[in-house]
């Protein structure tokens, strides 16, 4: 009990005042037989110096020598001495000597029963509370076998002394006050009218039985305190599956129970046992723990408050809460169980607020069979296993706790599950953060994800939750990975800053991905794979180091609406026969093209916006196939559409214009149908065809095509003037065999008349490429451009027909929930390629 306390009632203060003026004695006056002429006797001088003189400190010290009748009787002589006889150290000291209790008493009282925060500070002093002892009776064995009249008994007649606790109880009048001094009882009683209960001293005062349930509360029973004790139920070593328990709390009791340690050692009792309507124990600063069961259990409708209590090590669970059971836990510290903190099912309910629970084997708080409890303002940390586990159709309301450092997931949700949580941080879990399997569902809401292992949230095997409105971010791994069926609507979040994708999409799972805002990941922004499905609607998918969207193997999902922009290596990239429909997007401001199609893919894309491309705008090779239809593809740095390397795509009813290069140029073997296309006001040209393709071409306008080549060739300008090294304008080219004996370099017509003049040239095609005179890369200087030979190391190769290459980076996927890793592959386009990386030379 806290040290201090405040009496509850105005009534009842001034009943355990009359009480204690009653007990204590009081000075008698002398008749006054003085005249008022008669004169003062004059006082001495030592009576003066005694009453006047003499400091209060030294007054005070020979006050602490007296008990509590002469204190009582000497501050009633003057005024100064009750101020000095009145000192609260003068009646704690004395208190604390005669109780042997370092804090005051709380009697129990409608007003303080679930309230037990009351201090002396508060009004009721040390003094009055010494005065409502005085009547208490005091399990004392050693006084109680002395005679009355010996010095060690308390002067007062009103102090009974007990050898053991069930006779004081047996004889206590109800709301009597009993204290029990240390020393061990092996004895068991009921309590059936109001009584406080009260171990007295610093040592222990212990209770304990082998047989039977220490104390048993009778039903109905309210106002029973039981305080500063010790409670052990110890099961014989030949009988350790015995139901009992240290307190019993049945149906309509309403004990508190205020700083005690319970332990039980049976393996099918609890430490304390609440059950039956209107049941509503007041657990306050106590320590449950080293059961063989359960610590605390709270059943059948039952309530209650636990505040402030230390409940840990206990075999099963620290709390066990089922069967619309509904009681409150604040405060309290529950750790290291043997298998989970809080256990909470078959229905059952309550309040879990401002909780520490941590260092549990299993979970921290277990829910499961319809349970519905509100857990709020928690830390849930470092589970051996997780932080919170909710299955077979749990449910509950978490708020704004800390979920953290846990082992495995920091919540996982299976089973048809459907809890709520919201305003929680989860963060630094040493796997993933939150995990649905096993068709859990659930709303996490306004939640902080950041900083897990492997994924901030996982999504598998027909879960179907719906994830709005989170921060989920600085993953180690990814931001969300959907698979094996998955499902979900995943709206309203900020994915950002996770070390591979922001959201992973795979095997056969198809969530929705609304409004959310995808960026600034170190790798990918969503990537499909394996027959990935899903929808796609209007998210900002932004700034990612490699592209904004990659679909690959089979997948198949539908893109809609969405900004893709900033992608350091693309804004989509579909390869190794993905597919999908892209409608109505907005993908602008990537590096390299806006859209990548190759290696047997076959995607839709439908009345997109693709423009202001630092490079292409859609670029389909080796074997690339899809439909482009009805799409603006405008103002991008180099050509709008590129078809290469045995690509069959189909364009129609695309407008593709402003580009600073072509508008679409097939070379490499590509081909397809082109027709109804408006192409118009490119630098280059229109539709640009390579030497041996053949596209079918029906019903395409071009117009206001600007033909910067044709003009160079005719000023006699290098192309190399105009494309640089990082553009491939398309026009025939040649090959020097006195400058370049093997098929290295290529060079523009210009330069062939200027620089080659009279060399042995030789015509190769009409195909993409940059001057490699024009560069300096040759052996004689390049008259047109003014750089000298070998000046630059960059040589086209005959043949080779774009900026690209593509790099396969190895990246860890976390599969399954036993938490093994795979090796999947997230391929990124790039103009360097870095040591360790597959190069696919074929790209254009």
């Amino acid at each position: 009990m806290a040290e201090g306390f405040k009496l509850g009632s105005k009534r009842n203060r001034q009943r355990f005042q009359s009480t204690s003026l009653e007990m204590m004695p009081r000075r008698k006056r002398k008749p006054d037989t003085t005249s008022v002429n008669e004169q003062t006797v004059p006082s001495t001088a030592v009576h003066s110096y005694f009453h006047e003189r003499l400091p209060s400190e030294v007054l005070q010290y020979i006050f602490s020598f007296l008990r509590e009748r002469d204190l009582v009787s000497i501050s009633q002589t003057c005024r100064r001495f009750n101020q000095i006889a009145s000192t609260e150290k003068l009646w704690k000291d004395l208190f604390q000597r005669v109780y042997e209790m370092e804090s005051p008493f709380v009697p129990p009282s409608p007003e303080n029963c679930h309230c037990p925060s009351m201090h002396v500070e508060d009004g009721l002093s040390w003094k009055t509370n010494f005065s409502m002892m005085y009547g208490c009776s005091h399990v004392y064995p050693k006084l109680a076998s002395l005679p009355p009249t010996h010095p060690l008994r308390a002067e007062a007649p009103a102090v009974k002394y007990y050898s053991t606790v069930t006779e004081a109880v047996e004889d206590a009048p109800p709301c009597g006050r009993i204290l029990v001094h240390p020393g061990v009882y092996n004895e068991s009683f009921v309590l059936d009218r109001p009584l406080s209960l009260i171990g007295a001293g610093p040592e222990r005062v212990l209770l304990v039985s082998t047989t039977q349930t220490v104390i048993e509360v009778t039903p109905h029973v309210k106002h029973v305190q039981v305080s500063n004790m010790e409670i052990k139920f110890d099961a014989p070593d030949d009988t350790p599956n015995l139901r009992q328990y240290c307190i019993d709390i049945p149906h309509g009791s309403q004990p508190i129970l205020h700083n005690c340690h319970f332990t039980n050692t049976s393996f099918c009792g609890s430490c304390i046992y609440a059950h039956g309507d209107d049941a509503y124990p007041l657990v306050t600063n106590c320590t449950v723990a080293n059961a063989n069961n359960v610590g605390i259990f709270v059943d059948d409708h039952a309530k209650g408050r636990f505040e402030d209590n230390d409940i840990h090590n206990n075999k099963l669970a620290g709390v066990w809460i089922k069967n619309f059971a509904s009681p409150i836990f604040t405060r309290n510290v529950v750790h290291h169980g043997r298998d989970v903190g809080f256990f909470i099912f078959q229905d059952g309910r309550g309040v879990l607020d401002s909780n520490d629970i941590h260092s549990n084997r299993i979970a921290g708080i277990e829910i499961k069979n319809e349970a519905n409890p509100i857990i709020r303002r928690c830390s849930i940390h470092h589970g051996s296993t997780g932080g919170v586990y909710v299955h077979d159709r749990g449910r509950g309301q978490f708020i704004e706790n800390r979920i953290f450092a846990n082992t495995y997931a920091g919540v996982w949700i299976t089973s048809e599950s459907n809890p709520t949580l919201k305003d929680n941080e989860i963060f630094s879990g040493l796997q993933g953060g939150v995990y649905f399997f096993g068709g859990g569902r659930g709303i996490l809401e306004n939640n902080d994800i950041h900083s897990n292992t492997l994924a901030g949230v996982q999504i598998r095997t027909g879960s179907d939750p719906i994830i709005k409105n989170n921060q989920i971010h600085h993953g180690l791994h990814g931001g969300i990975y959907v698979h094996d069926n998955g499902r979900g609507l995943i709206e309203g979040n900020e994915i950002h800053s996770n070390a591979l994708a922001g959201v992973w999409i795979t095997t056969g799972s198809q969530p929705t991905l609304r409004h959310n805002r995808i960026h600034s990941g170190k790798q990918v922004g969503i990537y499909f794979y394996d027959n990935g499905r899903g929808v796609l609607e209007e998210n900002d998918i932004y700034n990612h180091s490699f592209s904004g969207i990659q679909i690959r193997t089979g997948s198949n999902p539908t893109i809609r609406k969405n900004k893709i922009f900033g992608g350091k290596n693309g804004g989509v990239l579909i390869y190794n026969s993905g597919e999908g429909v892209l409608e109505e997007n907005d993908i602008y401001g990537n590096a390299l093209a806006g859209v990548w199609i190759k290696t047997d893919s076959n995607p839709i894309l439908r009345r997109n916006n693709i423009y202001n491309g630092k490079e292409g705008g859609v670029c389909i090779f080796n074997n690339g196939r899809g439909v482009l239809e009805d799409n603006d593809i405008f103002n991008n740095k180099l050509t709008g559409v590129l078809i290469s390397s045995n690509s069959q795509p189909v364009l129609s009813h695309n407008r593709i214009f402003g580009g600073k290069a072509a508008g679409i140029e097939v070379t490499n073997g590509g081909g397809g149908v082109i027709k109804d296309n408006e192409v118009f006001d490119n630098d280059y040209d229109g539709i640009c065809l390579a030497t041996g393709v053949s596209p079918i071409l029906q019903g395409n306008t071009e117009y206001n095509n600007r033909q910067t080549l044709d003009d160079a060739v005719q000023r006699g300008k290098c192309l190399y003037s105009i494309s640089g090294d990082n553009s491939f304008p398309m026009h025939d080219f040649y090959r020097c065999l006195t400058c370049s004996q093997n098929e290295s370099g290529v060079i523009c017509i210009s330069c062939i008349k200027q620089c080659h003049k009279d060399h042995n040239v030789q015509f190769v095609r009409h195909d993409r490429f940059f001057c490699d005179c024009g560069a300096g890369a040759l052996k004689c200087d390049c008259n047109l451009t003014g750089y000298k030979a070998f000046s630059s190391p960059k040589v086209n190769g005959l043949g080779s027909t774009g900026p690209a290459a593509i790099q396969t980076v190895q990246v860890q996927q976390h599969q399954g929930e036993s938490s093994s890793s795979q090796q999947q592959q997230i391929q990124q386009p790039s103009l360097a390629p870095h040591a360790h990386q597959i190069i696919d030379t074929s790209t254009s």
